[in-house]
């Protein structure tokens, strides 16, 4: 006799119905969704500075803290845009919002944000390891602890070449965790809580110590923002070069010369839409949480990538820091304070810890979020569009849980 809830006869014409939903995840705290998102905009405080450094001169460092202060007012449109009903990822939201073209056009943008910024992380995360591995010969060399055999072999004191050592690394990390996304890995919150507790505590050392550095030798003054003091690249001005135009750019054009160093300094705000991402895993009330992960993350990110970068000119030399330490900045201000060397070498050691944490963190969101089976089914379910495919990722790999 037949079940009431099952009718009689062959079950081979029943049909199966899988419901992708994200009501299985652990919710998390604010603290854990703040520090989430850290790990991606933290990120780039080891390198934005000398980016825009290099574009547009020494007053850069005014124009990252203007993009932190900007960041403010984008945090707040995503903390509003995350309060709306509105269920979906970027495209889903935007498509709602403002139509299908434009939808499409953030999406890609966003693309873009993590094929430009996953693999810049990467790199810079093999340039402070490649950094202190020079520095460290250079150090041991001068106080006789490098053998002569070693000198032979490399026609002088050992060094490691730094671009290639830094791509080495970006295409073995990004590797790596692209083939361990694949297999289903669980991303957990508690270790990108764990990450930013580590980077709190160079960042406490790095402030106090800078400090005492600029009480004990002084400083240089940073050059206010106008627009005699920018001195933009060839690279800086891209097809401008080519024209009259590229001629004393900023003082012709003031206002078009300040944007022009705004946008080479945005990239110290990369890693602020992890916001949106996290808001669907926030612990009840919701809302409440968000407005407090928003407000933890603009203080930290304000402290760290915009406080940072002011202190890279005023306490690193001109002779070294674009020549020497344009890639790893913070590895640059670690030696250039006050102190004895070899405590200032630790310290630096200390600081490629963090960087190489918090760097090859990030350098996996390109491949964790565009490729991952679980990135790209989120993607498929934000659109409402369950295909057979995304029947297939969701029964082979796991559902992400922060």
């Amino acid at each position: 006799m037949a079940s009431p809830f099952q009718p009689a006869g062959s079950t081979s014409n029943r049909v199966r119905i899988v419901v992708a939903t994200s009501v299985m995840l652990t919710f998390i705290s604010y603290w854990r969704a703040a520090a989430i998102v850290l790990n991606d905009l933290g990120s780039s405080a080891f390198y934005a500075a000398g980016i825009a450094e290099q574009a547009i001169g020494k007053s850069a460092p005014w124009f990252i803290v203007g993009v932190m202060l900007f960041s403010f007012t984008v945090r707040a449109v995503y903390v509003e845009s995350c309060s709306m009903f509105v269920r979906g990822g970027v495209y889903r939201v935007v498509k709602e919002a403002l139509g299908g073209t434009l939808a499409k056009i953030s999406v890609s943008a966003l693309m873009f944000d993590y094929i430009l910024t996953g693999p810049i992380s990467g790199v810079s995360a093999g340039q402070y390891i490649a950094g202190l591995i020079n520095d460290t010969f250079i150090t041991a060399d001068s106080h006789g602890w490098i053998p002569r055999a070693m000198h032979l072999m490399f026609h002088g004191t050992p060094r490691v070449d730094v671009n290639w050592t830094s791509v080495v690394f970006a295409v073995a990390v990004t590797m790596y965790f692209w083939w361990q996304n694949t297999k289903g890995i669980q991303e957990s919150s508690e270790k990108a809580l764990r990450v930013m507790q580590i980077t709190t505590v160079m960042v406490i050392i790095l402030l106090a110590w800078s400090a005492i550095t600029l009480l004990k030798q002084g400083y240089q003054a940073v050059p206010l923002p106008t627009p005699d003091n920018l001195k933009f690249s060839p690279e800086a001005l891209g097809f401008l070069k080519h024209t009259d135009l590229a001629h004393d750019l900023a003082r012709k054009f003031g206002l078009f010369g300040i944007l022009i160093a705004f946008g080479h300094s945005v990239l110290a705000m990369s890693g602020e839409e992890s916001l949106a991402q996290v808001n669907r895993e926030l612990a009840h009330p919701k809302l409440k949480n968000l407005k407090r992960a928003a407000i933890i993350i603009a203080i930290y990110s304000f402290v760290f990538t915009g406080l940072t970068a002011l202190l890279f000119v005023m306490i690193i030399p001109d002779s070294v820091r674009v020549p020497v330490y344009k890639d790893n900045l913070i590895a640059g201000l670690a030696m250039n304070l006050w102190g004895p060397l070899l405590l200032r070498l630790f310290f630096r050691a200390f600081v490629v810890v963090v960087g190489f944490l918090i760097l090859s963190a990030f350098s996996t969101a390109f491949p964790k979020m565009a490729f991952s089976p679980t990135g790209f089914d989120s993607r498929i379910r934000d659109s409402a569009r369950l295909t057979a495919l995304s029947i297939w990722l969701s029964s082979s790999s796991c559902s992400p849980s922060w």
